[in-house]
Order: structure tokens, then C-alpha cells, then sequence
């Protein structure tokens, strides 16, 4: 057995265990369905619920994938919500065609470049974080909205019933969400209404105990008869506009919470964008991902590009995976120079996503030597054998925290989608009396070119919409749906859905075990993040002898998908360990995969 193989197998046979400890108590969560009717892969057992509920009352995929993500604004308020954004991928299977929505935060209509800099200088990132600066308008309302209109079968004020229920009778605490808690303690406590939601009575959530948010019930239930135009135009904007103007904080706190300058006009002029995904070629199956703003499908799709040449299938693990991490350095290089919002920036789409471009790249990579890091961009508008055109810059950082479902329904339809309040706990600020925290988006902008000497495509703008990595994909074969997927991670997203792909596709994992194989994570930088499986084995030291460093990472990304059997079942598959176990559900269980 592979090492990677055995890697699965071995998270596999954790996976299933039964709790040992108070500590691990919970909602049970299955990594894996299957069976007919649709499927719903998600990090929470209560949100995947949601949407089988709505698939069970004749819902269809972007019915199903609303409710999920609105029961998961419930249960991981501190990675989704109202008060956040994300990118939707819809494939219609009528059609056979795939469809998307940005629904990314904005910056405000008065941001500059100089949005997050003092005295000429970035501040500190933690504190441009937990402040109204980093807020932008909030995308999610207004994706659901977008999303149904176009493809839905149901009212929004039906979706939201499921997570409004789960609101107001709470759900139960698990390990995961006492850690996130705890790990935004000091920061929650100096925010009185968050801390009132959070740390009722001053204190952390007891992992057993039940969790109620009946100001964010009464939320839902609002968006429900009023529509979200509500959260955009009515008493919703006003209570975001006050909030980010000015931060509730506690008078005794010693904490600098700087104001933001979002205003209604900002709320009101959101809009949703209706683009055309990426698309390319690998395997002869059609991989489609989300296009800019998101560097998801330009990356993802860069990378596969230069993959491609790659029997993966064939090579040793150690080849394996050094060529998956020398693609991902190579792509990551290129984002970093040319990826930005394309209603400001030039973007060459096309280009990146041209196999001529990933072959003038992937030439640069030798089996007995390392490229070396921050690795200088290449020019897809001028591809050139081996070449690199101008000077290489580091990658900026991006928080790592963000939830991702999966859903198809009886029909073949299949949505991808990826949501967010970007950092662990978003802005850290709540709402008062709505049950919703902010994003803190906005920090996915540079603050400042990481060279002052080399062009950044993703400084801030009036109204710009900040680079995100969030890459949900769905792969096609001759019109048909393979399967579909996405992750969490800040920019580590975009190595785990490579990784998943490729795991499955090329090395032949089954796709619950494509998810829970342990993960490397490079995207230019000088070291190459490991999990704990990779660190401890004797693949590392076969990988340092011809050059690369590494650093451990405890825990990279938290994937779901689905894939579509020959014989018409579905199955849905989600993490076995990570983020304490995703939950795959089908509308009607049948056999094994």
C-alpha cells in the first residue's frame, strides 16, 4: 500500500471511532454517502440535514444549497454568515452548461489604495482585522437572491426556515466550536454584544451543551418576508452602517478598534456578478472553477495545465508529489502578478488558462533540483519557453478560514459553493441584536505592494473587490457531471482542491480518500507546508535531499464533494478527521460505493 494510500486508511480508521471523550461529543457526522435522490456534503451534520430536508420536499440543488449555507451561518457563525461573501458554481443538467455568481464583499465607494496604511506604513494586520476597516458590504444575502431567481424552484422565505429553526432551538456545542471560541476569546470579550452571543456569562461554550442565537432566528425571519433588499436598502443596512462606523466596544477595553467608512449608498449599489466560469481540458474531462476575482479557476486550471504533460499515474510518490508542488510555485507566482479584480485590473484569463502558457512554465521544472522561491512571474499574453518576465515578489498573506458545500439533486443538477466571513471569527464584531458577525474581507487586499518594484494587481479600490483563493469546481465529462468540490483555507485552498483532484483523478484514491489523504500546500513561498502525516514520513527527507524545505502545518483545508456513479447514485464525501469530521448525507441511502 502507498504511503498516501495508507495515509487515508489510517485517517480512515481514526474517522471511525467513537468518541472517547466528553471533548469529542457531538452531532454524528459520516464522511461518506451514497444512494439515490441528491446528496449533500457539508463540515456540519445540522447544515447537510438542512439540505436533504429541501431535496426531500422536491427542492433542487440551489434550493438545497441555499438552506445548507444558511444553516451552516447557524452552526459555524465564525467561518459563514449573512455578514460575509462567496462564490457559487451551478451546474444545470438540462442545459449542460455551468453557471456562476461572485458574490465577493466590496470595498467601500471612498477606499483608496492607501486603505489600510498610517504614516505611509501597513498597520499591524491583527488589528486592521478585528476593526470596521476590513468590513466590506456583505456578497451572501444578495447570492442567494441572485441564485434562486435564476435557478431556484423555491422561495427564499421556504430556505431559510430550516436554519431559522436551528437558530432558535440551538444546536449542539462540539469540540471544534468551543476551540474557535476559545481561540477568539480575548478579542470576542471586547465587543459586548459578541461576547453576550459567544461567551454568554463571560465564559466558553460547554462542548455538550446547547447553543441558542434567537436574534439571528429573527434575522432569518425577516430576510424571509421582507426579502433580503432588507439587509441592502432597509433597517439591516442601517444597523451594518452603524456597526462598522462605529464599533461597539467595550469603554473598558484597551483595544484600538478602528472605524470603517462603509455608508448605505455602498449597501444599495451592491450587485452580484454573473460571469462565465474557467474552463479547461485535463484527462479529457472539462474542469470548470470560478473566474477573477477569485484566483481559484485561473490557478487551480494553471496548474492542471502544467500537470498535464505529467504521467502522475506512473511516477513514484516522491516524483508525484514534487511535481505537484513545483506546479502549485509555478501558478502561484503567476497569481500573485496578474490576478486581481477585473473591473479595475487588465487580467489575461485566457492566457493563464492556456496550455501553450502552463507548458512555457512548466519546462522550468527539473526531477533532481527545486525551484527557488519567491519565483519570478511569467507573461501569458507573450508565453516564452522557460521564461520569467520581471521581478519576483513574495506572496502576500490571507487568513485561512471559510466553510464549503456540495449539493446535487435527482435531476443532475450540481452546485458548488464557497462562503465566507474570511478569518476565524470574521472582524470579531457583531451585529447588536441581529446574531451575525462582520467579514474582515477587505484584508485579502495587499495593504502594500510586497515589492514596491513589482506591479500588485490586488491593492484596495473604491468599490474593488478584493483577490480571493476560494476555488469551487465541478468536472464534466462530455456535458455529464464527474464531480464537484471546494475547501476552506485562505490560500491554501487552492492547493487542497488541486491535490483532491489529482489524488482521485490521476493517483486513483476514492474520493472520500482523495479528501482525507495528508496534504502539502506550496504557493511561492521558501517552505512547503506539511501535515503531520507527510512531516513524520521518509517521503520529506526523500523530498529535502534534491532541495526542498518544509514546514508543519497541523491541519490544510476541510473539503466536501460529490461525485455521480455510473449507475445514477450520487455520492457525497466530506472530511474524515480535519475540522473534527465533515458530514455527507444522500436523499436515500443505497449500498456502498
Amino acid at each position: 500500500m502507498s504511503l498516501l494510500a495508507a495515509g487515508a486508511a489510517l485517517v480512515s480508521a481514526v474517522g471511525a471511532a467513537p468518541p472517547t471523550s466528553p471533548e469529542d461529543a457531538g452531532p454524528v457526522k459520516s464522511p461518506v454517502a451514497v444512494g439515490y435522490g441528491g446528496a449533500v456534503a457539508s463540515v456540519d451534520p445540522d447544515a447537510s440535514a438542512a439540505g436533504i430536508e429541501v431535496l426531500r420536499a422536491g427542492g433542487n440543488a440551489v434550493d438545497a444549497a441555499v438552506a445548507t449555507a444558511a444553516a451552516l451561518g447557524v452552526t459555524e457563525p465564525y467561518s459563514a454568515g449573512i455578514g460575509g461573501g462567496g462564490f457559487f458554481v451551478y451546474y444545470d443538467a438540462k442545459k449542460r452548461t455551468v453557471q456562476t455568481v461572485d458574490g465577493r464583499e466590496t470595498a467601500p465607494l471612498s477606499a483608496g489604495a492607501s486603505l489600510f496604511l498610517e504614516n505611509g506604513k501597513p498597520i499591524p494586520f491583527a488589528d486592521a482585522v478585528t476593526s470596521g476597516l476590513s468590513v466590506g458590504t456583505p456578497g451572501t444575502p444578495a447570492t442567494w437572491d441572485a441564485a434562486l431567481d435564476a435557478w431556484g424552484s423555491k422561495r427564499l422565505r421556504e430556505l431559510l426556515k430550516p436554519a431559522e429553526r436551528l437558530a432558535r432551538d440551538g444546536f449542539t456545542v462540539d469540540s471544534t466550536f468551543r476551540a474557535q471560541t476559545e481561540a477568539n476569546e480575548e478579542r470576542f470579550a471586547d465587543f459586548p454584544d459578541t461576547a453576550k452571543l459567544f461567551l454568554p456569562g463571560g465564559r466558553l461554550p460547554v462542548v455538550g451543551s446547547t447553543f441558542k442565537n434567537p436574534d439571528l432566528a429573527d434575522t432569518y425571519s425577516e430576510l424571509g418576508r421582507k426579502g433580503v433588499d432588507t439587509l441592502y436598502e432597509g433597517a439591516l443596512a442601517d444597523d451594518i452602517v452603524r456597526t462598522v462606523r462605529k464599533p461597539p466596544v467595550d469603554p473598558q477595553t484597551n483595544r484600538v478598534v478602528r472605524p470603517g467608512d462603509l455608508t448605505k449608498k455602498d449597501l444599495r449599489n451592491y450587485r452580484t456578478k454573473r460571469q462565465a466560469p474557467t474552463k479547461i481540458s485535463y484527462r479529457g474531462l472539462d474542469v470548470y472553477g470560478m473566474a477573477p476575482v477569485s484566483s481559484g479557476g485561473t490557478t487551480v486550471g494553471e496548474a492542471l495545465n502544467i500537470l498535464e504533460r505529467s504521467k502522475l499515474s506512473k511516477l513514484s510518490e516522491a516524483q508525484y508529489l514534487h511535481r505537484y508542488i513545483e506546479s502549485t510555485r509555478i501558478a502561484f507566482a503567476d497569481r500573485g502578478r496578474w490576478v486581481g479584480d477585473p473591473a479595475f485590473e487588465d487580467v489575461p484569463t485566457r492566457g493563464l488558462l492556456s496550455q501553450r502558457f502552463a507548458d512555457s512554465r512548466g519546462c522550468l521544472i527539473k526531477d533532481n533540483a527545486v525551484l527557488t522561491s519567491p519565483l519570478a512571474p511569467g507573461d501569458p499574453r507573450k508565453p516564452a519557453s522557460c521564461a520569467t518576465s520581471g521581478k519576483a515578489a513574495p506572496t502576500t498573506y490571507e487568513g485561512e478560514n471559510t466553510t464549503h458545500l456540495t449539493v446535487a439533486d435527482k435531476w443532475g443538477n450540481v452546485v458548488a459553493y464557497t462562503l465566507t466571513i474570511e478569518q476565524t471569527g470574521g472582524s470579531g464584531i457583531t451585529v447588536p441584536g441581529r446574531g451575525f458577525l462582520l467579514n474582515n474581507e477587505l484584508t485579502d487586499f495587499s495593504f502594500a505592494p510586497a515589492d514596491p518594484a513589482v506591479y500588485d494587481p490586488n491593492l484596495p479600490g473604491p468599490g474593488k473587490r478584493p483577490r480571493s483563493s476560494m476555488a469551487p469546481t465541478i468536472v464534466l465529462r462530455d456535458g455529464r457531471p464527474v464531480l464537484a468540490l471546494g475547501s476552506p483555507g485562505g490560500a491554501t485552498i487552492v492547493t487542497t482542491v488541486l491535490q483532491t483532484l489529482i489524488g482521485h483523478l490521476d493517483r486513483g484514491l476514492p474520493l472520500v480518500d482523495a479528501i482525507a489523504a495528508p496534504r502539502a500546500s506550496q504557493r511561492n513561498q521558501s517552505t512547503t507546508e506539511l501535515e503531520p502525516e507527510l512531516w513524520n514520513s521518509p517521503l520529506r527527507t526523500e523530498l529535502e535531499a534534491i532541495g526542498h524545505a518544509f514546514r508543519l502545518n497541523p491541519e490544510i483545508g476541510a473539503t466536501t464533494g460529490v461525485q455521480r456513479l455510473p449507475d445514477g447514485r450520487w455520492i457525497a464525501a466530506a472530511e474524515k478527521v480535519r475540522r473534527g469530521g465533515g458530514s455527507a448525507m444522500v436523499v436515500t441511502p443505497s449500498g456502498r460505493p
